[in-house]
């Protein structure tokens, strides 16, 4: 059932893809032609998420690879990899608009409103099919693409509305004002994915979760005197890996020790584990990590 899931995420990805990569090129051009400033920032946006879908398609499917004896952990990390990469271009992009549309404000050009209307309607309906191709992916990475997609649809609503008013207001500023609102907004959202991103390469513990009350748990077992070296990381966002010690007391037998365990799987099930790794120590005997650590 896994597997089945995920290449109809890869499938989705590559058709939303080569969707919005034709979409953007257009974009472009008809951003240059009806001199919209808003057009074009939303092009930038477009062009991100067609970078990112392409990344997305390429690692998506390079992330499912088996791990191998150098990768021990299979690949999901490079999932994160596209997801950061692909901030990194959108915040390039981003900036470059707002230095060529703040400049606007002061002296607005009139944008070619007939020419804004068409293309807002095929960019609601082109990123609409888009978004209905990747609705319910899973990963952190599918998720920042469906997120896009969304906003790229909202994006071009406001264009839309922008470029009616057009038709009967003479209010060119309409133009730049939207398009740093858009730029604006894309930037926001990607220096808040960008920061998650970071935390789950740095290792931090998945959101959500709240890992002293975990700890608090496995402490209250019958024969557990104590645990140390815990530890709770994410690979990609969504398979995440628990490891931790766990002293019991020298007379414990074969059954309570797997008892033991037992219980402690339980109370880790409600977290979606790939790797899970409890070291069971004696009360009497020193702890390997503990002694390499001292020196």
């Amino acid at each position: 059932m896994g597997h089945h899931h995920h290449d109809h995420t890869t499938g989705n990805i590559k058709v939303a893809f080569l969707l919005n990569l034709g979409f953007t090129i257009l974009e472009i051009i008809g951003g240059i032609l009806t001199n919209s400033m808003a057009i074009l920032s939303d092009a930038l946006h477009d062009l991100g998420d067609s970078l990112s879908l392409g990344l997305s398609w390429f690692l998506q499917k390079y992330s499912k690879k088996e791990n191998t004896s150098e990768y021990t952990f299979g690949y999901k990390r490079f999932s994160l990899l596209a997801a950061l990469i692909n901030s990194v271009v959108l915040i390039v992009g981003s900036t470059f608009i707002l230095f060529e549309a703040i400049p606007r404000l002061l002296n607005p050009d009139m944008p070619n409103a007939t020419g804004m209307i068409v293309l807002a309607v095929l960019g609601v309906l082109v990123n609409g099919a888009a978004v209905f191709k990747l609705k319910g992916g899973e990963s952190m990475n599918a998720k920042v693409i469906t997120w896009h997609l969304v906003e790229d649809v909202l994006g071009w609503v406001a264009v839309l509305v922008v470029s009616i008013l057009l038709l009967f207001f003479n209010l060119p500023i309409l133009d730049p004002l939207l398009s740093i609102g858009i730029t604006v907004y894309i930037l926001y959202n990607v220096i808040l994915n960008f920061r998650k991103t970071m935390s789950l390469f740095l290792e931090a513990a998945p959101e959500g979760i709240d890992v002293d009350k975990v700890k608090q748990q496995i402490e209250n077992i019958n024969l557990v005197k104590s645990i140390h070296h815990t530890h709770l990381w994410s690979l990609d966002g969504e398979h995440h890996a628990f490891s931790t010690h766990v002293v019991v007391p020298e007379n414990a037998s074969k059954d309570d020790i797997c008892d033991t365990k037992e219980q402690i799987k339980q109370i880790i099930q409600e977290i979606q584990l790939d790797h899970i790794t409890i070291e069971i120590e004696y009360e009497d005997e020193a702890c390997s990590v503990l002694e390499l650590s001292h020196h």
